[in-house]
């Protein structure tokens, strides 16, 4: 066993690899599944450490495929790794249906070993239980034929968003008002239009800043039309399948089966909870709305509501005048690279770590960079940052992991794939890529435990955003800002600026909370009502929870990804979040860096991984259970 970084292969060779990784990932599974079935060891614990070693393996394959099929440049090597997704996928499958393999472990004894390795037993059984292993052969043959075909739709799902990047073409004069530095890398073609696509850098840009409605409203249409309509029927088949699953192995529908692994526990909790916080964020909605209208009423007299193709540009107005905040200015201090490296060191010193760059790590694209990172002189991981659009990439922010860490045999390996500028970055996106370095920071210090199962980002999937909720915390700090966000005469950014914007951040919270609270409803009723016509339903809930108003002929939900991942889950954004302002509590705001509270946050919550329910790490750390209070505090003010 190494404890060596992985060694990627370079450009022209990943199809090799990939496929070379996958044969013999696979194959050192089934033997080690092969001795478990014929063999097991006399001991329990040797039996587990036997199955975390399959779980290795596999999951090593798994972890490979899956980024290089949302990153890699070249489209074969994409095709290669979605087969290798199948094919993985496939076998897992029939692993948790296999009635031999559960009786192993079902006859093993718990009393013989020890909390964490118990744990891993129970959860192991569960695993074969929601697979439905003690169902006869005809129903586990179509959980298979189930599971198979709802692995393909999510990988034709993903890559409709992906590859659906639209292009508006606009002459040079309807974008005024955006920032000069965006107008110098948007030149006009032979026509003398500008492209301006659906991809986040150009999008927000121009939906924050252009000044002419129609060309907002253009690409605000554009950037809501992507997935549509391929997605609509995958969508609908998606949601078939997994209610028929969850019918198969017991459950009323797939947000029961869903939540039964879930901090939410059930099904039905779940509207409970996004009533709640639509309920709770239903005052501050309607002031922060009135505040939007009454600027909005004053370009657009009579206006009953705003939509979304004018309410970022409104609300930017209204953050410039009632709070002197004007986003153009802001930018000017976020570098990307200053930022990058102002990440490093905020982290670094949070958590007591150390970021060694790789110049000549093997990378799959020229723009991705390579850190080895220490706990003093240990070694705990190898990071990669891929931060920027390219043609065939994941369009959105998340953190994939590589390898999962485990204490000496294999090390934490992560990447953070985003998609964010290359010059001046609005700070909204400094905040999401300190929330999404919180998750592969979480990966890399939970990588020193025993278990595959429990290395990682391993708790229950709707707390997995408090910590990096919580991490955004340091990007609104000024003394944390000035340490890295300067001009280009390089000035740190003013700290009275600084709390201008957090006043002006505080305006919207509420109609954000009731706009989340939409998404929630979408991806939970999506799978429980499954409606035949989705725009319908989609329409019904933008009504019922958001304060802004449908806009005709667009369907959002096709390029919502996280229906896919998420599932009917979408409102572990919001539980999280309520987790999150409980754990910063404990912080000091006028010493963020203080060593004690930020040492026992990170041993006591991230390092743990899945060692324990998230709730009782949340108790580890706090000294009580996580409350309500500080979420609808924070909402209030």
């Amino acid at each position: 066993m190494t404890t060596m970084p992985l060694s990627l292969p370079a450009h022209d060779d990943a199809r090799e690899w990939v496929e070379h990784r996958s044969a013999a990932g696979l194959a050192a599974a089934r033997e080690l599944v092969a001795s478990l079935r014929e063999q097991p060891p006399a001991e329990p614990l040797a039996v587990l450490q036997t199955w975390d070693e399959v779980s290795r393996e596999l999951g090593g394959v798994s972890a490979a495929v899956s980024l290089f099929a949302n990153v890699h440049p070249r489209e074969v090597v994409r095709e290669t790794c979605e087969a290798a997704e199948v094919e993985v996928d496939r076998y897992v499958t029939d692993l948790r249906q296999d009635r031999g393999l559960y009786d192993v472990f079902a006859a093993l004894d718990p009393s013989a070993l020890d909390p964490i390795a118990a744990r891993l037993l129970e959860k192991t059984l569960d695993d074969f239980r929601r697979a439905g292993v003690d169902l006869d052969d005809a129903t586990r043959a179509r959980l298979s034929e189930i599971n198979e075909r709802l692995t393909a739709i999510g990988q034709e799902f993903s890559r409709n968003i992906r590859d659906d990047v639209r292009t508006v073409l606009l002459p040079p004069e309807r974008l005024a008002g955006l920032p000069q530095d965006w107008l110098d890398a948007h030149p006009v073609d032979d026509n003398g239009l500008v492209h301006v696509t659906t991809d986040y850098p150009d999008a927000v840009p121009v939906r924050t800043f252009a000044h002419d409605a129609a060309t907002r409203r253009e690409v605000t249409v554009a950037f809501l039309e992507r997935g549509w309509p391929q997605n609509d029927a995958l969508l609908r088949e998606m949601f078939a399948l997994r209610h028929e699953l969850a019918n198969l192995v017991g459950y009323a529908d797939w947000a029961s089966y869903d939540a039964d692994v879930k901090m939410i526990g059930t099904g039905p909790a779940i509207p409970e909870f996004i009533d709640r916080i639509a309920e709770v964020s239903s005052g501050p909605m309607q002031r922060d709305l009135e505040l939007l209208l009454e600027r909005y009423r004053r370009d657009v007299p009579g206006a009953e509501s705003i939509d979304t193709a004018d309410s970022v540009y409104y609300e930017e107005l209204v953050r410039q005048e009632r709070h002197d905040v004007d986003a153009q200015r802001v930018r000017t201090y976020f570098d990307f690279a200053k930022v990058r490296q102002g990440l490093l060191e905020v982290t670094g010193r949070l958590f007591g770590l150390r970021y060694e760059p790789v110049a000549d790590a093997p990378v799959w694209h020229d723009e991705v960079t390579a850190y080895d990172v220490y706990s003093g002189d240990e070694q705990l991981g190898r990071i990669y940052l891929d931060l920027h659009p390219r043609e065939g990439k994941f369009k959105h922010a998340a953190q994939f992991t590589l390898a999962k860490g485990l204490a000496g045999r294999q090390l934490a390996e992560g990447v953070l794939v985003c998609n964010f500028s290359r010059g001046l970055m609005e700070h909204s996106h400094v905040v999401t890529l300190f929330h999404e370095f919180g998750h592969l920071v979480h990966h890399v210090l939970a990588g020193r435990g025993e278990w595959t199962r429990f290395a990682g980002v391993a708790t229950e999937w709707d707390f997995v955003e408090a910590p990096s909720q919580m991490l955004e915390e340091w990007a609104w700090d000024a003394d944390v800002l000035r340490s890295f966000a300067t001009d280009a005469s390089g000035e740190p950014i003013p700290a009275d600026l600084v709390d201008r914007m957090r006043a002006a951040d505080d305006f919207g919270k509420g109609y954000y909370a009731r706009t989340q609270m939409f998404y929630a409803a979408m991806s939970y009723w999506f799978h429980t009502d499954r409606p035949a016509d989705l725009t319908l339903a989609m329409r019904e809930l933008q009504e019922r929870y958001s304060p802004f108003p449908y806009i005709d002929g667009t369907h959002m939900f096709a390029s919502f990804g996280h229906l896919g991942g998420y599932s009917s889950a979408y409102y572990t954004y919001m539980w999280s979040l309520v987790i999150a302002k409980d754990l910063f509590g404990a912080f000091d705001p006028d010493d963020l860096f203080a060593p004690e509270v930020a040492g026992r946050y990170r041993d006591r919550v991230l390092a743990a991984g899945g060692s324990k329910d998230a709730a009782d790490l949340v108790a580890d750390f706090l000294g009580r259970p996580y409350s309500f209070d500080a979420y609808a505090a924070w909402l209030a003010r």
